[in-house]
């Protein structure tokens, strides 16, 4: 067989994407849409053919990291709703309204910079206002916020089109932590509401959020690497029915004969116990492959 280039490659099935998916939407109540998390590529999977199998499936509510991810999808034709979920970065602002993206307000410098751009535009910016509910990372905590309500009311070239935050030990079913979140989170959207800030979209819940813990509050959820195939943890393979959608194939670069003792690769992690055929693949660190691997990887 001849090979124009190196026999490594990665398939996508888009159809275990669309049955993901699937697994998705009937873990939630009917009312709640799916925002779906394509940053990092789509975690690797190519994030222009994944968005747009996910739009044929009827998504149109898209999260990614950065602005960067944002501008590559929409110099590709997507005019979907996406919401960037880093942050919006000084000297950014212009873009991010001249390309309808939508920024996560993360405290109010962002949020003075976002209005200024879009007042300056004789313009408004849809933004998603989160708030740390015990993650520990980013978003406005409780006195902040509480701080912040009256002067954001006041910002008139912000609308405040989303309430989030992000849950940090979904991923065990019976966490603690969990349920502390979420009575954060209510507590929060509570001073909002109090405030006279109506938020049209309210989303808590990840892939393990979605699949274990119900927020009857919320409008959307945000399913991530549970579309690709991932299990949010061991405690779900019970739950959710999912299907990998990447699978990494290559050809045999070369087949050795190694005597009994011979050591194998950096650190000589495994030595031969007899005398063995070897396998050699031509797929390491560019393609993603951890060394960490090393010994205790599989193939089939």
């Amino acid at each position: 067989m001849n090979y124009p280039s190196r026999p490594t490659w990665a398939d996508i099935d888009l159809s275990a994407l669309n049955h993901n998916l699937q697994q998705a939407i009937n873990s939630c109540p009917a009312r709640q849409r799916m925002l779906a998390v394509v940053k990092a590529d789509a975690y690797g999977h190519g994030a222009i053919p994944v968005t747009r199998a996910l739009q044929s499936s009827g998504i149109h509510d898209f999260a990614v990291a950065t602005m960067e991810e944002a501008l590559e999808l929409r110099l590709a034709g997507i005019s979907d709703n996406l919401l960037v979920l880093g942050s919006c970065f000084p000297g950014q602002e212009g873009a991010f309204l001249q390309h309808n993206l939508m920024p996560t307000l993360l405290d109010m410098g962002t949020a003075l910079r976002l209005n200024a751009e879009a007042v300056s535009q004789q313009r408004q910016i849809k933004v998603h206002l989160k708030v740390d509910s015990g993650m520990g990372r980013v978003g406005f905590l409780p006195k902040q916020l509480q701080d912040s309500l009256a002067q954001l009311r006041q910002l008139n070239g912000l609308v405040i089109e989303g309430f989030m935050s992000h849950l940090a030990c979904a991923d065990e079913l019976s966490s603690a932590v969990t349920a502390d979140q979420q009575g954060q989170f209510r507590m929060m959207l509570q001073m909002v509401r109090q405030a006279g800030i109506e938020p049209r979209e309210i989303h808590l819940n990840n892939s393990a959020g979605l699949s274990g813990w119900e927020c009857p509050e919320c409008t959307m959820s945000r399913p991530g690497i549970m579309l690709y195939g991932g299990l949010p943890g061991a405690d779900f393979s019970t739950v959710l029915d999912l299907q990998p959608v990447m699978h990494l194939r290559s050809c045999i670069a070369q087949l050795r004969q190694l005597p009994a003792g011979s050591g194998i690769s950096y650190g000589h992690c495994y030595h031969a116990a007899d005398d063995m055929t070897v396998a050699v693949l031509p797929l390491g660190y560019a393609d993603g492959y951890n060394r960490l691997f090393s010994n205790c990887g599989q193939g089939i």
